[in-house]
């Protein structure tokens, strides 16, 4: 088994993204801590509504892990580090 694949055993639920699905451009964070997401069509989103736009299709690239009761996006390992969830630029709502 491949790292790739051993991670996404990790992972609860791997949505299918819709044809029209917004991908994650930026993360808000406060104290360090993810709190919400810049979407492709320059929307921000709270980190418990993009899980629900996640498992809904409408936000391609990620799934859906959990610590302790909460929910969280995580990256779909796909080879390339850019997409990241990590990699991504933090940013403040306007």
């Amino acid at each position: 088994m491949n790292t790739n694949e051993l991670i996404k055993n990790t992972l609860d639920e791997i949505p299918k993204a819709k044809e029209n699905a917004m991908r994650i451009v930026g993360l808000v964070k406060e104290n360090g801590r993810i709190t919400g997401y810049k979407l492709s069509n320059e929307t921000f989103v709270s980190k418990p509504e993009a899980v629900s736009m996640a498992k809904q299709g409408q936000i391609a690239g990620v799934a859906i892990a959990h610590k302790g009761d909460t929910e969280y996006l995580k990256s779909v390992p796909d080879g390339s580090e850019s997409n990241n969830l990590g990699n991504l630029p933090s940013v403040s709502p306007k």
